[in-house]
């Protein structure tokens, strides 16, 4: 298939300046100096707030000085991933696109679409003097993707539009107007390591290659989470010969579904070669299992250097723990006409074992706030029965849907006259920082919607390039009559 051109231009054009800027979650200093500067050089009042978000105001074209102010808002941070074979330096390296037919990719890492072009669309219209709308106020939030800490350090009166349009959601034609609350449990083993009894065979497992994806919107997919299938061979193993472990890492982000995973474990060595065989037969069964979804697996068993292990007592209980810890989704919604939609879920995000501790952190979602409590109150006992400590965050609030809302209203009407066809009008499993802007502006109108994107939080991350003509077409028209 060729490839076809970029348009709109001037996004695109703001896209590619944004991805040669490092900006991973926490350490978004370089962006927020970009912004600034941006603001600042074509005379738009430019604010920055103590915890890093920006604002940018424009005032309203000729004739729309009385309309309505309009927020439009993204975040500036993006999921850092990579494959595993590739080097690439976040905090330095610009992104590398490339167009394969349709869809715009990066090589071997995140695109950082996510929430790139949604910025890149705001800067557009920035910098546009061709484009009719009332007053706007183009908020850039931090750190979205790690806990939502910059919508929530953000403080009411920063932004002060009546209607909020967030542009984070990656669905062309879907309309998004509430999304999940989440919350974060981390689990801490203490120990001291120990040499190894004599006697023993020490072998590593690895597994990559896995689909991944985003823990809320793809939890819902049959794809394999790889600390849990590690998990799976390490407890069979443990029940039928006794292990001792040496170290367990897989998974890196909190919000991503493991991609990959490894372990170093011993086993006595009079069995090593039942193990393998088991091995072989668990590879076996896994790849049945997860044929539609997981088509390019990597295992690996074999031997390695003798090392220190785990206490056999901590040892045992993590590995118990981890086979016995919720993941996946909990549950459906209740209400018929969204009982397509996942309310609960959990997903075991990161194991990592140093030579006194091993982490482990689980994302906890849901679209009610009771439910949230009772899953991560769940994940939180697993845990503790285990023998670790476990800590869990405040976590962020659900967004509730709003009946009345004219801008909902709008944006569907747009849409319809725009594309002679219905949008969906929907809640999503993730969370969206509407969630918070909720809690603190009670009485903001907000929706949320942006081009197709698909595996987000992966280095398969890929835009649609059409559907960003279509969002921008369509977000320009809500300006114009709102």
């Amino acid at each position: 298939m060729a490839n076809i051109e970029l348009k709109p231009a001037r996004v695109f054009e703001q896209f590619a300046k944004i991805n040669a800027i490092p900006r991973p979650s926490k350490r978004e200093e370089k962006m927020i100096a970009y912004l600034k500067e941006f603001g600042e050089s074509r005379g738009l009042e430019t604010k920055v707030d103590e915890t890093g978000n920006v604002l940018i105001k424009k005032a309203a074209t000729a004739g729309f000085e009385n309309r309505p102010t309009v927020i439009l808002q993204s975040h500036m941070d993006m999921v850092c991933e990579k494959l595993v074979d590739i080097d690439f330096d976040f905090d330095n390296d610009p992104i590398q696109t490339y167009v394969d037919g349709e869809w715009l990719k990066a090589k071997g890492t995140t695109l950082g679409a996510d929430d790139g072009i949604g910025c890149a669309i705001e800067l557009a219209i920035l910098d546009s003097d061709d484009i009719e709308h009332g007053p706007l106020e183009c908020v850039f939030t931090r750190d979205e993707e790690t806990g939502l800490t910059g919508a929530e350090g953000m403080k009411a009166g920063f932004m002060t539009g009546d209607m909020l349009i967030n542009l984070d959601s990656e669905d062309e034609g879907q309309i998004f107007v509430s999304c999940a609350g989440g919350r974060n449990t981390t689990a801490t083993f203490t120990f001291e390591k120990e040499e190894a009894p004599a006697g023993l065979f020490f072998m590593k497992a690895t597994l990559k290659g896995l689909v991944g994806g985003h823990s809320g919107d793809d939890i819902n997919k049959k794809r394999a989470n790889a600390i849990k299938v590690m998990a799976r061979f390490l407890y069979q193993v443990q029940e039928k010969y006794g292990v001792r472990l040496a170290s367990f890492n897989g998974g890196k982000l909190h919000n991503a579904i493991p991609r990959d995973c490894a372990m170093t474990f011993a086993v006595d060595a009079a069995v090593k070669e039942n193990v393998k065989a088991d091995w072989n037969i668990f590879v076996s069964e896994i790849e049945e299992e997860y044929h539609v979804t997981e088509k390019t697996m990597e295992f690996a068993l074999g031997s390695t250097d003798a090392e220190c292990v785990l206490p056999q007592n901590v040892s045992t209980r993590m590995i118990q723990a981890l086979q016995a810890v919720d993941n996946g989704v909990f549950a459906m919604c209740q209400d018929e006409e969204i009982a397509w939609l996942v309310e609960t879920s959990n997903n075991v995000a990161s194991v990592t074992t140093t030579d006194r501790q091993v982490v482990v952190v689980a994302s906890q979602r849901s679209n009610v706030m009771s439910a949230l409590d009772n899953q991560a109150a769940t994940i939180k006992a697993v845990f503790q029965l285990a023998g670790a400590d476990v800590v869990q965050g405040e976590g962020y609030p659900a967004w509730k849907m709003r009946a009345d809302s004219k801008l909902t209203a709008l944006t569907v009407e747009t849409y319809k006259a725009l594309f002679h066809k219905d949008p969906k009008v929907l809640g999503i499993h993730a969370g969206l920082e509407c969630g918070l802007f909720s809690e603190k502006y009670p009485n903001l109108d907000m929706v949320s919607f942006g081009p197709t994107l698909r595996g987000v939080h992966s280095p398969d991350e890929r835009l649609l390039i059409p559907t960003v003509q279509m969002v921008w077409d369509h977000l320009l028209e809500i300006l114009k009559k709102v």
